[in-house]
Parts: structure tokens; C-alpha cells; sequence
């Protein structure tokens, strides 16, 4: 059975010009021949991301969302020089091709082209057919968490990524950034999360002392899986937060996706990945891994947890933002302020313990 992960039709108002697609691939990428056909991944809320097929090639074109975006956000020239940094060293990162501006000539918005990787990508439920026994998936849970520990342990230095961020500080600033980017996303039905952001202010720790490559959006979906053999990554996607900083924010912006079998109701509803199948890793065990594995003292891991569940709650209500404000169409954006909400509790379920 073929679990291979699927491009589908193109979204109503997310159409590329493909004949003006198709002249720059061809001129800019030697060796493509035959027809251009141009299919869209549909999951993911933020960079869209399309499969061009040319012959019997496969590419993947990553492109910002149409409409108003947040100004810092979609950065396809820094996506692009990390993964030209990260591939030759980083086995599980696509090979980047090209990179275009803003010419509108093309298409109007920065874009890069790399390589597909080709595998199996979890989403909110096993696809049908795909089992993994209890000792499979605890298997695939420190797999998962195996390749970020190796991408923290780069010297970003010897790769040419000194400046790729300011690891100085960089705690105070992400806790700052997004308090300040949550209240200027708020729309009237979202919660203030002002307990969160006084707590988090309150509860910050001091620096790590070793800043790393942090890829900022760490998760299962967020990986590709081998078809051949489901419990082996072969690829990492999505490098379009990574930066230069504290490898314990990574975490804990990792596990705020991770749902695990016990959790509430509320939360429960916003799974977005099969983190609660039979054998999955608990946070805490991850968490003890992690340390185990790399050696880092962890003393106390709940501001980095609740900052990730808050940091989550940023990125969801930016993205709500534009469908309340009709900036899109896209219909998945309306549920998320009910993520928002299950996020706030959440994170004061933390605060609390």
C-alpha cells in the first residue's frame, strides 16, 4: 500500500501562472524537459507549497500565502540560505535548486525551488492501513526526537551561519516578540492570555549558555518518513522559523503540539498529529531523553512548555487574524481560534501545577 505523501488539486485563489512557471524552471534549472504539471500540498497554514512535476522530475515550490502577511513572517530568502547551508551536513534537509525575488515578471513574491523528498508524512491520524505496534511507535518517538538533537549539535559557526541570529538574549526577546505580536493579532473572541504573558515574564530563565540551529516548528508532520521502512526519517521540512537560539525554546515549542492520550477533552480536539497512539512518548519522557541524550541540564521544564503553548497560540491567532479580517478564503483558518482558546487553558493548566 502506497502511504507516499499526496499533492492535490490547487486552491481556489492560490492558482500559479504556469507558463511563466514553467519558461523560468526550464531556463533556470538545466536538464528539464517535458510538460509542466503543477499540484498543491493542502495541508499547512502558513508558506504554500506546491509539487511541479516536469517529466518524470519532481520539485517542490515554496511560495508566501496571497494577501496581507505579518511583516517578518515568509522569509523565503532565509529559508533558502539555511537549507543551502544545513544540506551538505544535515542528511534529512532538502536540496535547495534555485531562488527567485520579487520579479513580477515570474510571479510577483519571492519563491525557492528544491528537490522532493518522497515518503510517508504523519498527519492527525495514522492513514489507513499503517499500523505500528506499541514498541514501533516509541521506536518513531525517539527517532523523531534523535534527528533534532542531532540538528542542535551543528557548529553553525563552521557551516557559515554566525549571523544567521542573535542567540544573545534570545529568550527575553521570543517571550517579548510574542506577547507583543499576540496582542496585535487579538481579534474580539480571542482570549488576552495577559496571565500567560505576565507569568512567562515573571518565570524566564537565563540563557542555555550553548545557542544552536533551532528549526522552530519541530513536529511529525513537519517530517518525511521512509516508505520502505515508516520508522526511519529521511527528511525534515519547513525551515521557514529556524534561527540561531536556545535548543530548550526548540523543545518546548515541539512538544506544544504534542498531545498525549491523557490530556482533556478540549485539548484532545486539536491533535494535529497521532501523538497519542498505544507506545507513544510521554512530554516527560521526552523531556528526559532529550537531556539524557544530550547532555543538557534540565531542572525545570515548565516556562519552556508554556511558552511554546502560548508561542502556538501566536502563530494560530496571526493566521486567524487574516480570515477574520477576510485578508483569505481558506475555510480550516475559522477553527482556529477554538485551537486559541484550548492553547490559554492549557498553558494555565501549567501555570497552576
Amino acid at each position: 500500500m502506497d502511504f507516499t505523501d499526496k499533492a492535490k488539486k490547487i486552491r481556489e485563489g492560490e492558482q500559479l501562472d504556469i507558463p511563466r512557471v514553467e519558461q523560468f524552471l526550464k531556463d533556470s534549472i538545466p536538464g528539464l524537459q517535458g510538460a509542466l504539471a503543477v499540484e498543491q500540498f493542502p495541508s499547512g497554514y502558513s508558506n504554500l507549497t506546491y509539487m511541479i512535476k516536469v517529466g518524470d522530475t519532481e520539485l517542490v515550490l515554496r511560495r508566501p500565502p496571497f494577501g496581507t502577511k505579518a511583516k517578518t513572517a515568509h522569509d523565503m530568502k532565509r529559508e533558502y540560505t539555511i537549507l543551502n547551508a544545513l544540506n551538505p551536513v544535515f542528511p534529512y534537509c532538502p536540496k535547495p535548486l534555485l531562488y527567485a525575488d520579487e520579479d513580477p515578471s515570474v510571479m510577483g513574491c519571492p519563491f525557492y525551488v528544491m528537490e522532493r523528498i518522497r515518503g510517508i508524512i504523519l498527519r492527525r491520524d495514522l492513514p489507513n492501513g499503517l499500523v505500528f505496534r506499541p514498541e514501533d511507535a516509541r521506536r518513531l518517538c525517539e527517532n523523531l526526537l534523535d534527528v533534532q538533537i542531532e540538528l542542535h549539535s551543528i557548529d553553525y559557526k563552521k557551516i557559515g551561519l554566525a549571523g544567521f541570529g542573535k542567540p544573545e538574549g534570545y529568550v527575553k526577546r521570543q517571550v517579548d516578540g510574542w506577547s507583543e505580536r499576540y496582542r496585535n493579532a487579538r481579534t474580539e473572541d480571542a482570549p488576552d492570555f495577559e496571565t500567560v504573558m505576565k507569568w512567562l515574564q515573571e518565570k524566564m530563565p537565563k540563557e542555555t549558555g550553548s545557542p544552536c540551529i533551532i528549526h522552530n516548528d519541530y513536529k511529525f508532520d513537519n517530517v518525511v518518513l521512509s516508505s520502505e521502512n515508516p520508522l526511519q526519517i529521511i527528511g525534515v521540512l519547513d525551515w521557514e522559523m529556524a534561527t540561531i537560539g536556545d535548543p530548550l525554546m526548540d523543545l518546548g515549542s515541539s512538544l506544544a503540539y504534542w498531545i498525549q492520550a491523557d490530556d482533556p477533552p478540549e485539548f484532545q480536539a486539536i491533535r494535529m498529529m497521532p501523538t497519542d497512539m498505544p507506545g507513544a512518548m510521554t512530554r516527560d519522557e521526552l523531556v528526559r531523553r532529550y537531556a539524557g541524550k544530550s547532555g543538557t541540564r534540565i531542572d525545570d521544564f515548565d516556562f519552556y512548555y508554556c511558552f511554546g503553548l502560548f508561542r502556538l497560540a501566536g502563530i494560530a491567532q496571526q493566521i486567524y487574524y487574516r480570515y477574520f479580517h477576510k485578508q483569505t478564503k481558506d475555510e480550516r483558518f475559522a477553527l482556529l481560534i477554538f485551537a486559541v482558546k484550548a492553547l490559554e487553558q492549557a498553558a494555565l493548566r501549567v501555570i497552576e501545577r
